[in-house]
């Protein structure tokens, strides 16, 4: 918990009376979010001035007109409120009808609507805050020739909207801040929430040594799987791919081959943790060649599920043993099939989001928040003691 009910509460009031604006493509999280914020709220009802109503929702909608023009309607008053904007920009399974078709929102559709909600608000706002965990345009993070920089261009536009800060996790290429350095901007990482995942779902795992590895997917992952190496104590390896830059397929050059390097693996749980599984292929290839090498378990992480090619080839692995589970996190949309999958383990994030929440919301520092050590290690020495559940993680 970030803050508690002390005498602290003098040193960090409210900024402003608190509202939260869910667009429809984070229903589900803004639903889960709300109630996590009702407790918390309550628990301070005394020592703060805004009293825990029934929800912080703010009321609002998108119609869409019949040939796809669309606009944001605020259904009730936002004036003086530290406003937090939670979308999901690669939700794609909101449908609406245009010249009587059902046509499925694109991550383009999503950032409109974001930015309709900010005009409807019309500067009323104390304070807005967006919160886009999966960043929009993230994927183009470099330019190379002639080629558009989509995710900078939409952080100075919501800049120039008059949004104070962002809020996302595990962006693909955190250094996209850059583009707006004079407005808040947090890339936060789910490492705790994963970790208690894993240790939830697979409760004989061994995190030592001598049993247990973390390995990069490719050279962009490595700062992340670094981390989780460096808290473990344990050995990582990493992959690089080889690319055949003479073309492109769907958007990217094909990888030719991954290459490993590292310590051996024979034997060992291994977790392979990336921002993103949008195909699978690379996810597949590296863990069918970490069975090849003797690896006892793999478990592939990731902050987003997309699954943009179904599950079936990752049915195909768990079934031949390849693969023995995935985590990610609910930060995004999952398909219904990945939801209902035996080896699909969901890593909650709705009570991190409101805990990052009430801390902006007080003013208070979120280092905490965002440098999870202590939790990490008090949460490796409960499982090596038996005291998972004494700690009441679950």
């Amino acid at each position: 918990m970030p803050f508690s009910a002390t005498s602290d509460h003098v040193k960090h009031q409210q900024v402003a009376p608190l509202g939260l604006l869910t667009m429809d493509s984070a229903k589900e999280l803004g639903h889960q979010v709300d109630e996590h914020l009702q407790t918390l709220y309550k628990s301070l009802e005394d020592q703060i001035c805004q009293e825990a109503d029934s929800s912080f929702m703010i009321d609002s909608s998108f119609p869409r007109f019949q040939n796809g023009d669309a606009k944001g309607v605020i259904n009730q008053s936002v004036r003086g409120l530290d406003l937090y904007l939670l979308t999901d920009v690669g939700n794609y399974n909101c449908h609406y009808k245009m010249y009587g078709q059902e046509v499925p929102m694109s991550p383009d559709d999503h950032f409109a609507d974001l930015k309709r909600a900010i005009q409807a608000i019309g500067g009323k706002a104390h304070r807005i805050t967006v919160i886009m965990p999966n960043m929009y345009g993230a994927r183009q993070h470099r330019r190379s020739y002639r080629e558009s920089l989509d995710c900078a261009v939409a952080l100075q536009e919501l800049q120039n909207m008059g949004v104070s800060s962002i809020l996302t996790f595990d962006a693909h290429d955190p250094r996209v801040q850059n583009a707006v350095p004079l407005m808040g901007f947090d890339n936060v990482m789910p490492s705790y929430q994963v970790l208690k995942t894993l240790l939830k779902h697979v409760p004989d795992i061994c995190l030592e040594k001598e049993h247990f590895m973390v390995v990069s997917p490719d050279e962009g992952a490595i700062s992340r799987n670094v981390f989780y190496a460096s808290i473990l104590g344990v050995d990582m390896g990493m992959y690089y791919k080889r690319r055949d830059y003479s073309k492109i397929v769907n958007g990217r050059n094909p990888i030719v081959a991954h290459e490993f390097l590292g310590s051996d693996i024979a034997g060992k749980d291994v977790l392979v943790y990336d921002d993103m599984i949008a195909s699978g292929d690379s996810m597949l290839d590296i863990a069918y060649d970490l069975n090849k090498r003797g690896a006892r378990r793999v478990f592939a992480g990731c902050t987003y599920a997309l699954f943009t090619e179904g599950i079936e080839r990752f049915n195909e692995a768990v079934e031949k043993g390849v693969l023995a589970g995935v985590l990610s996190t609910n930060l995004t949309y999952r398909r219904p099939e990945l939801l209902a999958a035996p080896w699909y383990y969901e890593v909650d994030v709705s009570k991190y989001v409101a805990y990052f929440i009430a801390s902006m919301n007080h003013n208070m520092s979120v280092n905490t928040l965002l440098d999870p050590h202590q939790k990490i290690r008090d949460l490796i020495d409960a499982h090596k003691k038996g005291q998972l559940e004494q700690m009441n993680l679950f």
